[in-house]
C-alpha cells in the first residue's frame, strides 16, 4: 500500500518512548501483510530530560526511526507541523507518545481508508480520568465552537488521525504561525471517518497541559476560526448606545414633568463601572485579533531545528 509516516511529538517523554515503540512495532505483522513500509518521526519539542537520548538509542536499533529536535520548546502545534513537513509517506498518522492514542487502532483505521476515506480521525466517547472541572470546560468549548464557527470541530476529537498524502499537502499549504490543528483538519475538508474509543490514561508521567494552557489554546481556536467575538463587541456597543439614548430621554422627560434634579450617584457609579468593564472587554477582543495579526505579519518561522537524525 505504500509508506506510512508516523508523527510523534515529544516533550519530556523519555519514559514513554520505549513503551510506544514496542506497541507500535507490535503491529509489524499487519504492516507486512499489506506491504506497508514504516517511518517513525519523533519530534523533540525542546525536552529537558533524556528524550533525545532515548530516540537516538532506538535509531541505532532501527533505521526507520528519525529524530527532529527543536532548539527550544515551540509547542505541540509546531511539532506536528514539523513532522508533516518532513514526512514522505503515502499515508501519515499523528500520534501522542504517552499511549493515549492506542497504536492498536491502526489496523481498523487502515481498513476504513480502504473504503474511500481521505482520513480516519479519532474521538473519545468519555473523559475518564480527567478532573471534572477540566472536562466541563472542554465540553463547553466544543459546544461554543459548534455555534460560532463554520469549521467542524468534533467534541472529544484527538489529534490522532490517519491521513492521505493529498490531505497532508493541503494542511501544509496553510503556513499560518498561530496554528490550531483541530480546526485546520476540519477547514481543509476531505472525507473523514470518525472512530470512537474509550479514553485511555497516560502510561507514565504527567500531562503537560494544565488548565491555563488549555484555556489559552481554546482562545487560539476561537480567534483562528471565528469572527463572532468581533461581531459580539459591535453588538454590545450598539446596545449600550441605545440604552444610553433611552436613559437621556427618560431624564429629560422626568425633569420636564416632575422637575426633579438628577439623583442617584451610587447607581450612576455602578453604571459607569459596568460600561467601562464592557469597553475593556471589547477592547480585549480586538486586542486578541490584533495580536494574532501582529504575529502573522512578522513572518517568524514556526519552529527552529537544532539537530536531525
Amino acid at each position: 500500500m505504500g509508506l506510512l509516516s508516523v508523527i510523534v511529538p515529544c516533550y519530556n517523554e523519555e519514559e514513554n518512548i520505549p513503551l510506544f515503540y514496542r506497541e507500535m512495532i507490535g503491529n509489524q505483522e499487519f504492516f507486512r501483510e499489506r506491504d506497508i513500509e514504516l517511518e517513525l518521526f519523533f519530534i523533540d519539542d525542546g525536552s529537558t530530560d533524556n528524550t533525545v537520548r532515548e530516540v537516538k538509542r532506538l535509531r541505532e536499533q532501527d533505521g526507520r526511526v528519525h529524530l527532529i529536535s527543536f532548539s527550544r520548546n515551540f509547542g505541540k502545534e509546531a511539532a506536528m507541523f514539523a513532522g508533516l513537513e518532513h514526512s514522505e509517506g503515502d499515508y501519515v498518522v499523528v500520534m501522542d507518545v504517552d499511549m493515549q492514542d492506542p497504536p492498536s487502532l491502526l489496523p481498523e483505521m487502515f481498513s476504513h481508508m480502504g473504503e474511500g476515506y481521505d482520513s480516519v480521525a479519532t474521538r473519545r466517547v468519555n473523559r475518564k480520568g480527567e478532573p471534572p472541572v477540566r472536562s466541563f470546560f472542554a465540553r463547553l468549548f466544543y459546544r461554543l465552537m459548534k455555534r460560532i464557527s463554520k469549521t467542524e470541530i468534533v467534541d472529544g476529537a484527538r489529534d490522532y488521525r490517519l491521513m492521505s498524502r493529498q490531505m497532508v499537502d493541503a494542511i501544509l499549504s496553510m503556513k499560518e504561525y498561530n496554528r490550531f490543528t483541530k480546526g485546520i483538519f476540519g477547514w481543509v475538508g476531505f472525507r473523514t471517518k470518525w472512530l470512537e474509543y474509550e479514553n485511555v490514561e497516560r502510561a507514565k508521567g504527567e500531562t503537560k497541559w494544565n488548565f491555563w494552557k488549555l484555556f489559552l489554546y481554546s482562545l487560539d481556536g476561537i480567534v483562528a476560526f471565528s469572527t463572532v467575538p468581533l461581531m459580539l463587541a459591535s453588538i454590545m456597543g450598539v446596545f449600550f448606545c441605545i440604552v444610553a439614548f433611552l436613559m437621556i430621554l427618560f431624564i429629560i422627560v422626568r425633569k420636564l414633568i416632575f422637575g426633579d434634579p438628577v439623583s442617584g450617584w451610587p447607581s450612576l457609579v455602578c453604571i459607569i463601572l459596568m460600561t467601562s468593564g464592557v469597553q475593556f472587554f471589547c477592547t480585549g477582543i480586538l486586542g486578541q485579533y490584533l495580536a494574532k495579526t501582529y504575529m502573522e505579519v512578522k513572518r517568524r518561522p514556526i519552529y527552529l531545528v537544532k539537530e536531525t537524525f
